[in-house]
């Protein structure tokens, strides 16, 4: 599954997603389920809870990898991005806030890297397989 917090996400979270369907795995999209909007996300978790493996991007807080990683049964690989406004300092501040996450199994990779959240996805689905 490829989650993205806000449509401003959405670029990042569409590298994911694309790379994974080229790459033959079917990709369950959930778009605009950040926590500013927690009632999206929960109504989604049968979801969240049959994935395989969960790619989270956010940006602003970066706060959706550890709500997510939380109620996942999966790995859940945290993708922060470079968009938002005000001290999110291009990616930095979601970064920060992704590998200080504090719920088991949530791992993160750089800012904006939609690809590589799907290739480290990908591996996991073959090792669990």
């Amino acid at each position: 599954a490829v989650l993205c917090a806000g449509t401003s996400d959405l670029p990042v979270a569409e590298e994911a997603a694309i790379t994974l369907e080229l790459a033959g795995v079917p990709v369950e999209r959930l778009y605009d389920v950040g926590v500013a909007g927690l009632h999206r996300l929960l109504q989604q978790i049968p979801v969240v809870r049959k994935a395989k493996v969960v790619i989270c991007v956010a940006g602003m807080d970066g706060a959706l990898p550890s709500v997510v990683g939380g109620l996942a049964r999966c790995p859940v690989i945290a993708c922060p991005t470079s968009v938002g406004y005000g001290a999110a300092f291009n990616g930095v501040a979601p970064l920060l806030t992704m590998l200080n996450a504090c719920a088991p199994g949530v791992s993160v990779v750089n800012i904006d890297n939609g690809f590589g959240a799907a290739t480290c996805a990908l591996k996991i689905a073959e090792v669990r397989r």
